[in-house]
């Protein structure tokens, strides 16, 4: 069973949610993915995973962040002038909008002192750590293909940056050349460190952890998701690795179905979840 929201956020801004649900019941447990960057909660694996984790008993969340460049069109890049304004600050505060709308009873069908666990790909999952780090509510925390720093930028692409007001990426299965204005690097280098500080917050994450890396990933080397464990609690944390994929683990959109090793991260995380959420309320 999936439905469909909108949800009004502080700015007027509003995030475009499904939830996935196996019955019209009650449910205590509930996991948000959140997505990354260039992606959205129809991308390739994303209605696939709701379903997935909604046949094991779950109740799931899947949404797109206001600024992540969509719009009307659920599956095109079509917001790109708001594209270029996201900031990671934003996406922070519409992840703790989404959580406290949980907690305030926004979905009639999800409990307001459910377990919440979070999963993040990619930048979402430095967006999820960042989110968890700093909530008592939040329970555990799955992070795939993590990236462990905001600051990916060279010196030279930053004054270049600052000279233009914008940095230009190319969307390589779109081809659309994709803005970021100079506003996500002042977020960056204004907040490093404390607000958007990834191994700060992993160190003081003080949850459960699971970390899933493809060995192959040319986008965010694996050596990422080795420096976060590097900085975890290694009592609380896993880490998968997956020899021979990639960045969505071999996943493509539009989704032409699973995989062996796609299934691997699914079964990891949902054994992770069962065994970090369980039915007891949070305070």
């Amino acid at each position: 069973m999936v439905k469909n929201y909108s949800l009004n956020i502080s700015d007027g801004e509003k995030l475009q949610i499904s939830t996935f649900q196996i019955c019209d019941s009650k449910f205590d447990k509930v996991l948000i993915f959140v997505h990354g960057f260039k992606g959205f909660k129809d991308w390739g694996f994303g209605p696939y995973i709701g379903n997935y984790f909604s046949e094991k008993g779950y109740f799931v969340i899947t949404f797109n962040f206001s600024h992540n460049g969509i719009g009307e069109n659920p599956l095109e890049f079509t917001e790109l002038e708001k594209f270029s304004k996201n900031t990671f600050s934003r996406e922070i505060r519409e992840l703790n909008e989404l959580i406290n709308a949980v907690r305030n009873g926004f979905f009639e069908n999800l409990s307001i002192e459910a377990q919440i666990g979070l999963c993040g790909h990619s930048r979402g999952g430095a967006i999820s750590i960042l989110t968890a780090a700093k909530r008592n509510d939040i329970f555990a925390v799955a992070v795939w293909a993590s990236i462990s720093k905001l600051d990916r930028y060279s010196k030279r692409q930053k004054e270049e940056w600052s000279k233009k007001g914008f940095f230009e990426v190319i969307n390589m299965r779109t081809k659309q050349i994709m803005k970021l204005d100079v506003a996500l690097l002042d977020d960056i280098e204004n907040n490093s460190e404390d607000l958007l500080n990834i191994e700060k917050a992993v160190k003081n994450l003080n949850k459960p952890l699971f970390i899933a890396h493809g060995d192959q990933d040319l986008a965010v080397s694996i050596e990422e998701a080795e420096q976060i464990y590097e900085w975890s609690d290694k009592s609380k944390t896993e880490f998968l690795k997956i020899i021979g994929t990639g960045h969505t683990f071999n996943i493509v959109h539009p989704f032409a179905g699973t995989n062996h090793k796609f299934e691997k991260v699914l079964e990891g995380t949902l054994n992770f979840f069962n065994n970090n959420l369980a039915e007891k309320k949070w305070n």
